[in-house]
């Protein structure tokens, strides 16, 4: 058989912090699965632990590591998001910081998109996305404008009720948002954040998320070509190179969508799975982040069970999200990777930049 690379991402678990955490508003010394584990008193996670998974974050366990190659990446790229993550993973390397926007967004950059959508705006603040809904759904419900909201992360983030607006109609401002985000606002992601409920019962945001990133450099998703995408990977790169498959929204059903994955002909994987950053990194949360971890364990076994000897699997991360420091933002770590069925096994060490994720896939695929 075809030899075949498969890199998954464990959204937001940060192996330490890296030397230049200050300068991204981390002073906490974050360690996202070094404290998890703390703060859980150890987890039950076999598999993770004899692939070094843990060791590489510096947590002492008991396995002996043989199956695989371990160590940790320092992030080079000026950003702590998916999406410089993800980039820097295939070879870009972000060299000058996407804008942020603290105070809110400018008010000639809203007010042009409020003349495109033909609508108001609420909110044009930073905020987290379960906060602003608590404070401006029901009035969005009375007035049908949408939520304008940003994070510490260069996104522009659209939030509707589904029932009071369309997604499609969402879908469409973000493209229009996405249009009007240019140079100096050319903010790294619009997002939809679609949401249910009621001021009675509270509100809850979808699975019917959608991003519009940047539009990327030439990267080795291009140079590999056909690659299968599974949960928000695809979206961040624009689809570009990407087989057409269904976009999938929480662990459980990234899953299902990986053992699709390899099942087919798909040379190049590339999934991510984002639950541990999106439901417990972002809501300070360690006990959740690590049952999460836990669970993410057996996946993995099945996961392992269902290589080919020709395969390469990579286990990584994009950024860190410690959910014990006061922050709900992301956190600027050292990420850990872990090569299965590569050429090295045993402790790899510290190296520079994340692109060492792509450069394995593509000598292992013999893609020059």
């Amino acid at each position: 058989m075809a030899k075949r690379a498969i890199v998954i991402v464990l959204d937001g678990c940060g192996a330490g912090a890296a030397p230049d955490a200050a300068a991204f508003n981390d002073h906490e010394n974050p360690s996202t699965l070094h404290h998890v584990w703390d703060a859980c008193g150890g987890l039950h996670t076999p598999v993770l632990n004899s692939l070094g998974w843990f060791a590489a974050a510096g947590v002492p366990t008991e396995h002996a590591i043989t199956r695989a190659g371990y160590g940790r990446l320092r992030p080079v790229s000026m950003g702590k998001d998916s999406v410089t993550g993800h980039w820097e993973m295939m070879g870009i390397e972000t060299k000058v910081a996407f804008p942020t926007y603290p105070e809110g967004f400018p008010i000639a950059l809203v007010k042009r998109f409020e003349q495109a959508i033909g609508a108001q705006t609420l909110g044009n603040k930073p905020s987290s996305g379960t906060v602003i809904l608590d404070e401006l759904g029901a009035l969005h419900m009375e007035l049908g404008c949408p939520i304008l909201y940003t994070s510490a992360d260069s996104v522009f983030q659209l939030a509707a009720h589904e029932e009071i607006v369309p997604l499609a109609k969402l879908y469409e401002w973000c493209e229009i948002a996405r249009e009007l985000c240019q140079t100096p606002d050319n903010v790294q992601r619009v997002i939809a954040r679609p949401f249910v409920g009621d001021p009675k019962g509270g509100f809850k945001r979808t699975q019917n998320r959608k991003d519009y990133p940047a539009v990327p450099p030439p990267n080795w998703v291009d140079k590999i070509g056909d690659v299968f995408g599974v949960g928000v990977v695809p979206e961040l790169f624009g689809g570009r190179g990407f087989r057409s498959v269904r976009r999938t929204q929480s662990n459980v059903e990234h899953a299902a969508m990986l053992k699709e994955a390899m099942a087919s002909d798909a040379k190049f994987i590339f999934a991510n799975f984002e639950d541990f950053d999106m439901l417990y990194g972002h809501r300070n949360d360690p006990i959740g982040f690590g049952k999460c971890l836990e669970e993410f364990d057996l996946i993995l076994a099945d996961v392992l069970k269902g290589l080919r000897p020709d395969d390469v699997l990579i286990l990584t991360a994009d950024h860190g999200n410690d959910p014990t420091d006061a922050s709900t933002d992301h956190s600027r770590e050292f990420v850990p990777w872990v090569v299965v069925q590569g050429t090295e096994t045993g402790n790899l060490g510290d190296r520079d930049g994340m692109q060492h994720v792509g450069e394995a896939v593509a000598r292992h695929l013999g893609v020059r």
